[in-house]
């Protein structure tokens, strides 16, 4: 019988990211040489894009 490998799911580590926060309750993990205005620009356009 054949045994299937468990999913291993690896979080990254957010000690070495950088935090952008786009309002009271979203926040969002970024690399640490990244942009914050430009990635919360880029969440907000990606969010008023999505279909309903």
């Amino acid at each position: 019988m054949i045994e299937k490998k468990p999913v291993v799911h690896s979080s990254p580590d957010l000690s070495k990211m950088k935090e952008v926060v786009i309002d009271h309750r979203t926040k969002i993990y970024i690399a640490q040489s990244a942009d914050a205005d430009e990635a919360k620009s880029r969440y907000l356009a990606n969010l008023k894009n999505r279909k309903p």
